[in-house]
């Protein structure tokens, strides 16, 4: 139980006391590239049953291309017949269509990395799976305007984002949005921005700090938007992002479990409902689990940054259990603080929601080992950018940077070539059907 949950009024950190999780997996985890999608959002069939759609080259668009491969119509399995880099020259790619699943474990060794652009999802039904995608600053001028996602939803809904790796953002790293308000009731406004949605198992890191957003200072994890609901965030590494590991906005309502959070810079997770946005409508009350996830603060952490942080004008039904929260030297850190004066925020503690039922959670002291030997694009077959975080992450060592320049610059890799096999593949749910399916991408034919 949480020993303190109003926190009205408090600028200063205070800490609560967490029960242990409520359920643990045993000694032998399941595969985890393959466990699965969880939560809400594990009735999402994606392209499922569809065409599949093949991917057989690097350019940005036209025939072959993955931008072309989005917009065929129906359901649809997009597979890769190509490894190497994708340059989007700042132009995003637009999931507008609904039933896709995109198989990133398809492709040849090195898989499929989306540099110099993002990928905002508008349709429903979607899965994306073991990509890496690193926008950056493609070279322009500190707040220039150009404001990126790795991945965003907007008004989206039954949505799976697993396994991918997501850094270099100039907005956040990976999102869930849409309009705040649509139609008159709570359950409106519900239904008209994103919902029901899955992130799980990716590695959200190095968002871009002082680069091209507007507003300056902007190295963010998760944005999950006002009113946004039915949200797990799962099994996530997030690592030297300033803030956002994640932000639950005004009346979101989500869980956020198992996560392994290191260096954040003066926020970890926080809740916020923003009465200037809101104006007079009556503000909702947010819902968080907050279960099994661990923090450990690094070189660019403030000095007794607490896991969980309230402000704005909104308060917010919590349930807290089984977190980690230790600094650089392994110290405890406060479970709960506030960074507002504002009588109207305030935790209030509540039980387990629905979203958490069944769901196989870890104990906090298995989850830092658990998240690096499994987040990210293709465990199997990780990239340089992915290896250095983790190595990093494992060592205490990184920052939060302002430019991918400073980490070695966009990768640049020679595209490689292998013919898609259906029958090394569970069509379904597009688990490899034999090792060979992934051993031989490893084995990929170059150019």
């Amino acid at each position: 139980m949480l020993a303190i949950m109003s926190l009205a009024g408090c600028a200063t950190a205070q800490t609560t006391t967490a029960s242990t999780a409520p359920a643990t997996f045993e000694t032998a985890t399941p595969a985890a590239p393959w466990m699965g999608p969880l939560g809400p959002a594990s009735t999402t069939v994606g392209g499922k049953g569809g065409q599949i759609v093949k991917v057989t080259n690097l350019d940005s668009a036209g025939p072959g291309s993955l931008r072309e491969a989005l917009q065929a119509e129906g359901p649809k399995i997009i597979v890769f017949e190509v490894g190497g880099i994708i340059d989007l020259d700042g132009d995003n790619l637009h999931v507008a269509t609904s039933n896709i699943t995109i198989a990133g474990q398809t492709a040849p060794s090195p898989g499929i990395t989306l540099i110099k652009g993002g990928m905002v999802i508008t349709g429903d039904d979607v899965i994306v799976q073991h990509l890496r995608i690193r926008p950056g600053d493609l070279g322009e001028a500190y707040r220039s305007g150009r404001d990126i996602d790795a991945i965003t939803t907007i008004s989206a809904r039954n949505v799976i984002v697993d396994h991918c790796s997501l850094s270099w953002a100039t907005d956040e790293n990976l999102s869930a949005s849409g309009p705040r308000f649509t139609g008159d009731t709570p359950d409106e406004w519900r239904d008209g921005t994103s919902h029901t949605i899955a992130y799980t198992n990716n590695i959200i890191a190095e968002g871009l700090s002082h680069s091209t957003h507007a507003k300056g200072e902007h190295s963010k994890g998760s944005l999950i938007h006002d009113n946004v609901s039915d949200i797990l965030i799962y099994g996530n590494l997030y690592a030297h992002n300033f803030e956002r590991s994640p932000l639950f906005k005004g009346g979101v309502h989500g869980a956020i479990v198992n996560n392994f959070i290191y260096n954040p810079g003066q926020r970890g997770v926080h809740y916020n409902l923003q009465g200037l946005e809101w104006g007079d409508v009556p503000a909702e009350t947010g819902r968080m689990d907050l279960v099994g996830n661990v923090m450990r603060a690094g070189p660019s952490t403030s000095d007794g940054l607490p896991l969980l942080m309230i402000g704005g004008d909104g308060a917010l039904d919590l349930h807290m259990a089984g977190n980690i929260a230790q600094d650089q030297w392994g110290s405890a850190l406060p479970d709960a603080g506030s960074y507002t004066s504002n009588s109207a925020s305030e935790l209030n503690e509540a039980g387990p929601s629905k979203i958490i039922t069944d769901l196989p959670i870890l104990a906090a002291g298995q989850v830092e080992s658990y998240v690096l030997k499994h987040a990210g694009a293709r465990p199997w077959d990780r990239d340089a950018v992915d290896v250095r975080i983790l190595a990093d992450t494992a060592e205490g060592r990184g920052e939060i940077i302002d430019s991918q320049e400073q980490v070695g610059g966009y990768p640049e890799l020679d595209a490689t070539y292998r013919d898609f096999d259906p029958s090394q593949w569970h069509l379904d749910t597009m688990e490899p059907a034999t090792q060979d399916a992934l051993d031989s991408g490893l084995k990929a034919k170059g150019t």
